[in-house]
């Protein structure tokens, strides 16, 4: 059996007392604390030693406390000056008490009757009562006593005199736990004292000074136990929820999508909702499910005939539809808010250039009102995307989702349901299970309507979604709660696993 010079050290030690306290046995060594333990634990995991632990709560005085031990609580001060004197007023008081003490000792006397107050030439006179001269001598005096004597107290002994409570409570004193170790030698480590061991220099460098002194041939080298405990590394890395966001733009990259990016996350009502054929009546655009921006309140339409085509498509319609059927607002599409949706940037590419066949996606910060809980934020992450060409069909839009959930969120479950939005038709709706929250939504996705895609210039079909990556996330890193995405918590931050 092999042991370090500090566990044969130890062990020698320990044989010579049979069970020791552990402080004898630092002393014993000449070691220090953590170099015992060390050894003593070492000796336990090879049957040689047994550690003891006795634990015990003890009760110890505070700063305030050791004050009070020399110089009397507060009321015993003001006892002893009226029993002194038989009555005094609060001048004479105040040369014993701080100006802190003063007032509550004296609510105190007058309510355990300790002492009865009354004016008398318009000032306040205490005198002690037969009540007071008997609490000259009260348990909390004892107990003060008792603790000043003693480092630290059993706090059932102290329970006996007074209340842990009442002491907190004045800041006199406060609660600890004292461990008591001893160390006890095993038969198995008797008989291997009694052997004999051999205390040699050990060493764990071969350095060049032991060469050229010869001096290695008299040390005992050191082996490493690659199995021993170590301490746990935390190597830096990317936060969880932003590595995920890197790897879903990295695969979509890899599938031969086209990133659409923005370098603001304010938009015009006419990018949000106008130019995605969203009339400017709906509900989804007033405050209860948008934000609005209070300064600046409106920003710019784009140049051209774009505009004239999304204004006849709400007014009178595209593409054999019969629009809106209201006059159109051009101040109320100049309004800024917050990014209510991917969707936006979508328009903005459709009506920019697009190529065909081609596919295009974004992940953007967006927000809207919400009542914060496990699966919903105000401000989150939405991946919108489209595909347009000219033989694509729903069976298509379907396909794509369904692979989102199975291949990148590790849905095991998905289902579709019908759905409205204003700007496509058809629509579904994903869900995806999850086996803490049940059926969750993912987003929303369709056929972007003629009305929009002719007005921005697009004459063959676009297959679109818009998709709360939050959630995929949460399905990816295993966890039951959106707020945990954005959470501070290290180990959690530390110990979550890595996707992909």
């Amino acid at each position: 059996m092999e042991l370090s010079y500090q566990e044969k050290l130890t062990l020698i030690k320990l044989g010579e007392g049979k069970k020791l306290k552990f402080e004898e046995l630092v002393k014993k060594t000449g070691l220090n604390q953590v170099a015992v333990m060390r050894s003593v634990l070492g000796l336990q995991a090879k049957g040689l030693a047994k550690l003891h632990e006795k634990s015990e709560k003890v009760v110890k005085l505070t700063e305030t406390g050791r004050r009070y031990a020399e110089i009397g609580l507060p009321e015993w001060r003001a006892l002893e000056i009226l029993r002194e004197k038989g009555k005094a007023t609060l001048d004479d008081l105040s040369g014993v008490l701080s100006e802190d003490e003063l007032k509550p000792i004296v609510g105190l006397l007058r309510k355990e009757g300790w002492a009865s107050v009354r004016k008398e030439d318009g000032k306040l006179v205490l005198e002690i009562t037969e009540k007071g001269l008997e609490a000259m001598e009260r348990s909390i005096d004892r107990a003060l006593k008792l603790l000043a004597e003693k480092e630290t107290v059993p706090l059932s002994e102290i329970g006996k005199l007074v209340p842990i409570k009442e002491l907190k409570r004045r800041k006199i004193a406060e609660e600890d736990t004292v461990t008591e170790r001893t160390v006890e030698i095993t038969p198995a480590g008797e008989e291997l004292v009694k052997k004999g061991i051999e205390l040699r220099e050990q060493v764990s460098v071969l350095t060049p000074e032991l060469i050229k002194s010869g001096k290695w041939r008299e040390v005992e080298f050191r082996r490493f136990d690659i199995k021993a405990p170590v301490r746990r590394v935390y190597p830096g890395k990317k936060q969880p929820y932003r590595a995920f966001l890197d790897k879903i733009r990295r695969r979509l990259i890899e599938m031969g999508f086209i990133e659409m990016t923005s370098e603001s996350m304010i938009e015009t009502q006419f990018w949000n909702f106008d130019a995605l054929f969203q009339p400017q009546n709906h509900p989804a655009r007033e405050w209860t499910d948008t934000y609005q921006l209070k300064y600046p309140k409106s920003g710019h339409l784009p140049e051209g005939e774009l505009v004239e085509r999304v204004k006849t498509a709400h007014e009178k319609g595209l593409a054999g539809s019969r629009g809106w059927g209201y006059v159109w607002s051009p101040e109320r599409a100049m309004l800024l808010m917050p990014r209510a949706h991917g969707t936006a940037l979508d328009a903005r590419q459709l009506a920019r250039e697009v190529e065909i066949p081609g596919k295009y996606f974004t992940i953007q910060r967006v927000f809207r009102p919400d009542v914060l809980d496990r699966t919903h934020l105000i401000e989150f992450n939405q991946i919108d995307g489209f595909v347009v060409g000219e033989d694509l069909t729903f069976r298509h839009l379907l396909g794509i989702l369904k692979r989102f959930a199975l291949d990148i969120a590790g849905a095991k479950k998905v289902k579709f349901l019908p759905d409205y939005y204003p700007f496509t038709e058809p629509s579904v709706q994903m869900s995806a299970y999850h086996p803490e929250l049940g059926w969750v939504e993912f987003g929303g996705a369709g056929i972007f309507r003629e009305e929009m895609t002719k007005a921005l210039g697009i004459d063959v079909p676009v297959i679109a979604w818009g998709i709360g990556i939050d959630r995929l996330a949460m399905f990816k890193l295993g966890i039951d709660d959106i707020r945990y995405l954005f959470s501070y918590d290290l180990r959690w931050l530390r110990e979550v696993r890595l996707v992909w």
